[in-house]
């Protein structure tokens, strides 16, 4: 319905247990006529970022998200690139990553998202974020953060669609990675009652969204009423 209505569309991402590739072929499965170039995620700005400083990272993400960083050179790591691993995260994982950085002059965390946690079919759990908080404790170091709420993240996808801010609405279940990281850019956000919304989120204490709607069809609706 967005497509036919002629509006532009763009996915943001946190995804980071798997490619883009991968991901897009699961909503296709699903009947989504959806194309990589409209997926922005956190793995392929990092390795642009990688890219442009010459760092070679030490992976700690999912085994199925490592194909993304292929092309990058990880002899002698001299940062660590932190994504959403799932099982990977062991204590021995972590452990290697903290001496890893501990033992860096100038320690470089790469977070590819904040989240503190997400909703899968079988509950909630915990995200990337809670382990880059350790990190960042362990080693008296502030992570870089690549995926929402990062601003950098929104004004990527921001250029992928080639729209200022103020024409552009983020629609989504994060009060503070998905409204709180797009207002934060310029652009206006719905908060979805589906998800990972819980109900106290109505009453943050710094984000406010724009508009609350029950489901996404509810969110087309307003906005197609709107044309």
């Amino acid at each position: 319905r967005i497509k036919a209505s002629g509006l532009k569309l763009q996915l943001c991402t946190n995804e980071t247990q798997a490619t883009r590739e991968k991901f897009v072929k699961k909503l296709q499965g699903m009947g989504f006529d959806i194309s990589v170039a409209e997926v922005t995620a956190p793995a392929p700005a990092a390795c642009r970022l990688l890219k442009e400083r010459g760092l070679r990272p030490h992976l700690l993400v999912h085994d199925d998200l490592v194909p993304e960083f292929a092309e990058l050179d990880k002899t002698n790591p001299n940062c660590v690139v932190l994504g959403d691993a799932a099982e990977n995260f062991t204590y021995a994982n972590l452990n290697e990553a903290f001496r890893l950085l501990i033992g860096m002059e100038k320690p470089v965390l790469i977070s590819l998202g904040r989240g503190r946690y997400y909703k899968e079919t079988d509950g909630l759990k915990l995200d990337v974020g809670a382990y880059m908080k350790a990190l960042e404790y362990a080693c008296d170091v502030q992570a870089e953060v690549v995926g929402k709420p990062a601003k950098t993240f929104f004004e990527s996808a921001l250029a992928e669609l080639g729209l200022p801010p103020e024409q552009v609405i983020m629609i989504g279940d994060d009060i503070v990675n998905d409204v709180g990281g797009a207002q934060r850019c310029g652009m206006r956000a719905l908060q979805v009652r589906t998800g990972k919304y819980r109900p106290c989120d109505e009453n943050h204490p710094h984000v406010k969204p724009d508009a609350y709607v029950n489901n996404l069809a509810e969110a087309i609706d307003i906005l197609l009423q709107q044309l």
